[in-house]
């Protein structure tokens, strides 16, 4: 569904944002108060969140989705705030690879 060739990539710990060409028919909006979330810190519960005066989230099928507006801060306080242009991503949760064991979530 979602072409992704050649498209920019954002990484800040755990949570990886992937450009895509458009939101699907049917994606459904997220309701934040003041930040979107995009994933909590499972022993600090610092987040990486970006201000809802410039971003929106939706779901379908399983994706978070964002749409991003000039001046869309990805903020956490334990990285580098990533200065997100204008567009459509897919969040994507990053999975670690342990030998004989299941894919698990990579904790930040």
């Amino acid at each position: 569904m979602f072409k992704t060739a050649k498209r920019k990539i954002y990484r800040q710990g755990d949570v990886l944002i992937q450009e895509i060409d458009k939101l699907p028919e049917g994606a459904n909006l997220v309701e934040w108060e003041d930040r979107v979330i995009l994933a909590y810190g499972e022993v600090t519960g610092h987040a990486h969140a970006l201000s809802t005066s410039y971003a929106r989230m939706y779901t379908w099928e399983g994706d978070r989705l964002l749409e991003v507006q000039p001046g869309a801060k990805l903020v956490h306080e334990e990285h580098a705030t990533i200065l997100l242009p204008p567009g459509l991503y897919k969040v994507i949760q990053q999975r670690e690879y342990v030998p004989e064991a299941p894919p698990r979530d990579v904790l930040d």
